[in-house]
């Protein structure tokens, strides 16, 4: 038995329908003897007869009967797989494969997210939080197609700027700094600080060390701890002060303030790997490009 064709279906289901040669042509927009041997060939590759034909009319046979919703099943799911890929095309369906850093998913990844699901439904979003190297490393690999993270990053890599925010200096409480409502990095050059290793990112340490030297001295470091948690504990305990992005704040409400610094900024970026053309990526890149421009992304959630 030969596959018919989806044509040959969409043939036979208006026919079916109309129960006229003349009328299912004039609706299918082709000759009524074009349709008569479409439907011919059609039984043909079946092997049964669909259609009683007399001088009555046109009727289906009962085998015609059975076959009806078996055609408008296969018709149905051709149309649902071309409207799948038109999606696709359209960037409105598939997966990506989010990271973002652990420092700032507290305050991106719920609008993000709650972004892609108004604008692509369609869309599954897998996500991750996780360290500066990790995030940049699956980004390069492929592992993450997009991440969310904070500047200074490495070659290889495409991004938008999202947001720009002020960097603080974190305290202890009751320090006699805290009061103050702006400080310079110069006004830290006598504290103990508490900073990251520089294992865990090598451009931030890079960049943190020019701006040292531009503020005429090296930080006495007394404490190294990688995430910003124990950071702000270290603080709260009296270990030292440190630098962070203001949103930072939100992480922890006792014990530590934040003090902006002048001239200070942060910079959060959204990364995926350059030359990456797919086009799902670039509509949720659009997506939330509108978000970052209408909303603020520094605020927690």
């Amino acid at each position: 038995m030969a596959t018919p064709e989806l044509r040959q279906l969409r043939y036979f289901l208006v026919l079916a329908e109309e129960l006229s040669f003349t009328r299912a042509a004039a609706r299918l927009m082709i000759a009524q003897q074009s349709l008569s041997q479409q439907i011919t060939a059609l039984e043909r590759a079946l092997g049964a007869k669909l259609f009683d034909r007399d001088s009555r009319g046109t009727t289906l046979t009962d085998i015609g009967a059975l076959f009806v919703p078996e055609a408008r099943a296969v018709t149905d799911r051709a149309e649902q797989a071309v409207a799948v890929v038109e999606q696709a095309l359209r960037g409105e369906v598939g997966t990506l494969r989010l990271a973002f850093l652990t420092t700032v998913a507290n305050h991106l990844l719920p609008p993000v997210v709650r972004a892609a699901r108004q604008h692509l439904p369609d869309l599954h979003l897998a996500t991750e939080s996780t360290s500066i190297a990790t995030l940049v490393q699956g980004v390069l690999d492929g592992r993450f197609d997009v991440a969310f993270t904070r500047t200074p990053l490495v070659p290889g890599l495409e991004s938008r700027r999202l947001t720009t925010e002020p960097v603080c200096a974190v305290l202890p409480e009751g320090h006699p700094l805290a009061g103050r409502d702006e400080l310079t990095l110069a006004d830290l050059a006598d504290e103990p600080w508490v900073m990251t290793p520089r294992s865990s990112w090598e451009p931030w340490h890079r960049a943190y060390e020019d701006q040292f030297r531009e503020a005429g001295f090296v930080p006495t470091v007394v404490q190294e701890e990688a995430g910003v948690q124990s950071l702000l504990g270290l603080v709260a305990a009296g270990l030292g002060v440190t630098r962070l992005a203001c949103s930072a704040a939100s992480l922890r409400r006792t014990g530590v303030v934040f003090v902006p610094l002048t001239g200070a900024y942060a910079y959060t970026e959204m990364v995926w790997l350059a030359g990456n053309t797919a086009p799902v990526l670039h509509r949720f890149l659009d997506v939330v490009t509108e978000l970052a421009a209408t909303t603020d992304l520094t605020s927690t959630g």
